[in-house]
């Protein structure tokens, strides 16, 4: 089994530019690819997890959120990122892989044998690091100043960019502690399947 890291798209690894359905609008954020390769040199498996309610809004479709992910995948070089997970739900009729929902990080796990509670979830909002909690990953990232919440402070940490992100992920595997184990049954979960419209 892997560990991986999850990751938020728009916000986190590009610009969010707020539905972003063109190719040419795709610009990778500073320290990212770096930090990405940084990353997967430690053996971590990244896999982006990224809600696109814009198909379910009908403000552009899935081969345009394709073309936008070959883009940003082309900016960041071949073999950084293992597999994305996206949800196209209208968030008026969220299904359980919508974030925060927890369904495509327990997708994921089950497609690429991922070992949750010792895997990493980074985002720009609140809802990334309550998928990731939910999900039970070691820890969650969030990138910009902690809002107010009922985070476990041990799980969840802040950091004002990527590269530092990737830092205290880095400096956190190199402790050597052994993760706890989960404290949820992680066979289950939501029947989905990768790219599917749902």
């Amino acid at each position: 089994m892997h560990k991986a890291v999850f990751l938020d798209r728009d916000g986190t690894l590009m610009t969010d530019v707020g539905y972003c359905a063109r190719p040419e609008d795709v610009s990778i954020l500073p320290g990212v690819k770096d930090g990405l390769a940084s990353l997967k040199a430690a053996g971590l498996c990244l896999v982006i997890v990224t809600n696109q309610s814009g198909i379910g809004r009908g403000y552009f479709s899935e081969p345009a959120f394709w073309a936008v992910q070959r883009a940003l995948e082309d900016q960041l070089g071949p073999g950084l990122i293992d597999a994305i997970y996206f949800c196209p739900d209208h968030p008026d009729r969220p299904t359980a892989r919508r974030k925060p929902g927890p369904g495509m990080l327990l997708e994921a796990a089950r497609d690429l044998k991922i070992r949750l509670w010792d895997s990493y979830m980074v985002g720009d909002r609140p809802v990334d690091v309550e998928a990731g909690l939910a999900a039970g990953v070691r820890c969650c990232g969030y990138l910009g100043l902690l809002p107010s919440g009922n985070w476990p402070s041990a799980r969840v940490f802040s950091a004002p960019c990527f590269s530092v992100a990737t830092r205290t992920i880095l400096g956190d595997l190199k402790k050597g502690q052994p993760a706890g184990g989960p404290d949820r049954d992680d066979s289950g979960g939501v029947a989905a399947f990768k790219g599917r419209l749902t």
